[in-house]
């Protein structure tokens, strides 16, 4: 089944030693992933016929087929790891036949493979055991932007909830989530990281490591918080993956242009070098090789902020940028809220400050070619933490973190054995509400949840306005509120990605709030009585199960 279709497939990843952790990942050591040019001397390549190959004058030498710039060899100390299913290495699905050259400028090689649209670069570096990928994309003739490194089964260890045993494992939804026996649930979609928490993807044996290092990803689309597809493995194969397009759970139209260097890196078991990262990676070299759509760093520009006034310290603040063009994102330092992000192609972009995953702020700004913006102290207006409430249920940040069950579906589908019952009516001041209230609500699954409140007689001789903070939805699943006997019209459904998302690892969307004006009439005149607020999920829509109309929940809550 190809992978790069609109409804995705399976898989997680093997922990720490699997996914780098961007906060995390300095710590290094034993990483090799720059080597000594020592034994550089056989650094070069040569014509086989059908296909060129590369010895890049360390372990590895890597094979890119002339008729279609696959990948279709990466030996490394002599062993084999490409390939699987009789299928190689490859941008999209496989490009097919392409036009593919070959060069040498000192100690760098370069691959070129055109077809159509899109324009795929390989580079070897004398001595090192690393191969450097670009893609550039012009257009939507290719509905998804991502790179595949296909290695054989059974080399690294089959470990993770983004790997699974065709042989014995259940397929339960769409050909690409599985159910083992012991009523764990496996899918490739199943990373449960973020863009932003990790810089790398692989596998390790302790004696040799493979990773996929990830670009930039200024070219792709999602933001900072975007939760896809890395890796898979099983029995019949292994894939690493570079994703820039995926239009799963997709919240910006795609972009074009040039993206990388992302980098496929063999070590001695650690992890990838930290000078490989996208924060920290050299690019120098590549100014002068004619790569089609390359700006080099004096063609960039930088944004710097002082800092942020009226954050949570409780949280996280990140500070994104985007535009047709391009995206960026950089992580705000805890009590300044002072930022900088460098590296950006000139242009106007929206600021965007988030507070977990919630903008609380944005504005324009406009950065040039050599130059740094620079911006006074923001203070941030838009939290609807502000406001003053009877009751909350959760808090506003963007994700269903405070609710139940949410951390588990990163990496797990809704039915998973380790999941607590999707059911859940709660009581407010009985003490742990939200870790009682479930992150996901559907219409076949968990409809008509309830919440009881009391308030005083002041409070309920007035109208009050109602909540509902959610992350996304599928099929336009969206809440419909009673109180009492009194009950809300139907709400007009939000954009909100088409795609799958609650079952394959993601609850990010497009953050929305509805609101509920209540009148008075609504509350119960005797106070020692519970109010009872019951949600539904409506929609237009049809679907069954976990795949019905559905939604994440962010916060509840009820105003004064």
């Amino acid at each position: 089944m190809s992978t790069h279709k609109k409804h995705p497939t399976r898989r997680r990843v093997l922990g720490a030693s699997a996914i780098g952790v961007a906060a995390t990942g300095a710590a290094v050591a034993g990483g090799t992933g720059l080597l000594s040019s020592a034994s550089a001397a056989t650094f070069g390549y040569k014509d086989d016929g059908s296909n060129y190959v590369i010895d890049t004058g360390a372990s590895l030498v890597f094979k890119v087929s002339k008729s279609t710039g696959d990948i279709t060899s990466l030996v490394h100390k002599g062993k084999e790891y490409e390939g699987y299913g009789g299928r190689h290495s490859h941008v999209e699905s496989g490009l097919g036949a392409s036009t593919v050259t070959i060069r040498q400028t000192g100690s760098t090689i370069l691959v070129k493979a055109v077809h159509g649209a899109i324009t795929q670069w390989y580079a070897a570096r004398s001595g090192q055991n690393n191969v450097y990928l670009w893609t550039d994309k012009a257009d939507a003739s290719f509905t998804a932007t991502r790179y595949i490194v296909r290695l054989k089964p059974g080399i690294f260890p089959n470990e993770g909830s983004d790997t699974w045993i065709e042989a014995s494992d259940k397929v339960i939804e769409a050909g690409d989530v599985w159910k083992r026996a012991d009523g764990s649930t496996h899918s490739k979609h199943y990373s449960g990281k973020r863009v932003i928490d990790y810089d790398y993807v692989g596998f390790t044996t302790g004696s040799v490591g493979l990773w996929l290092v990830r670009s930039n990803h200024e070219k792709a689309s999602g933001g900072p918080f975007y939760r896809s597809l890395l890796r898979h493995s099983n029995d019949l194969g292994v894939g690493l993956y570079e994703i820039l397009h995926y239009n799963q759970s997709q919240t910006e139209a795609q972009r074009f242009g040039l993206q990388g260097p992302y980098v496929l890196s063999f070590t001695d078991g650690g992890t990838p070098a930290s000078s490989l990262f996208p924060a920290n990676l050299d690019t120098s070299w590549a100014d002068g090789l004619g790569i089609t759509g390359w700006v080099g760093k004096a063609g960039r520009g930088k944004v710097a902020g002082v800092g942020l006034k009226g954050m949570d310290a409780k949280y996280a603040y990140t500070v994104g940028f985007a535009n047709k063009d391009a995206q960026y994102w950089t992580k705000a330092a805890a009590g300044t809220g002072a930022f900088s992000c460098k590296g950006m192609l000139p242009g106007t972009y929206t600021m965007t400050v988030y507070k977990g995953e919630l903008a609380v702020h944005t504005r324009e700004v406009k950065v040039t070619a050599g130059g740094s913006t620079a911006l006074n102290t923001l203070t941030l207006t838009g939290d609807p933490s502000a406001a003053q409430t009877v009751w909350r249920l959760g808090d506003w940040d963007g994700t269903p973190g405070e609710f139940k069950n949410a951390e588990l579906m990163t990496y797990a589908h809704p039915s998973d054995a380790r999941a607590a019952k999707w059911t859940g009516n709660v009581t407010i001041g009985s003490g742990s509400e939200a870790a009682s209230f479930p992150a996901y609500m559907w219409k076949d699954v968990n409809d008509g949840i309830l919440v009881y409140f009391k308030l005083t007689k002041e409070q309920a001789a007035a109208a009050h306005t109602l909540r509902v903070g959610v992350t996304t939805a599928y099929i336009n699943g969206r809440p419909r509120v009673t109180v009492n006997d009194w009950v809300s019209a139907i709400p007009t459904a939000p954009t909100q990605p088409s795609t799958r998302s609650l079952t394959t690892g993601s609850y990010r969307g497009n953050n929305h709030t509805f609101t509920f004006n209540v009148p008075s009439s609504a509350w119960k005149t005797d106070v020692s009585q519970y109010n009872v607020l019951k949600l539904n999920i409506v929609s237009g829509s049809t679907g069954s199960a976990y795949l019905g109309p559905g939604t994440s929940f962010d916060c509840i809550d009820l105003l004064i």
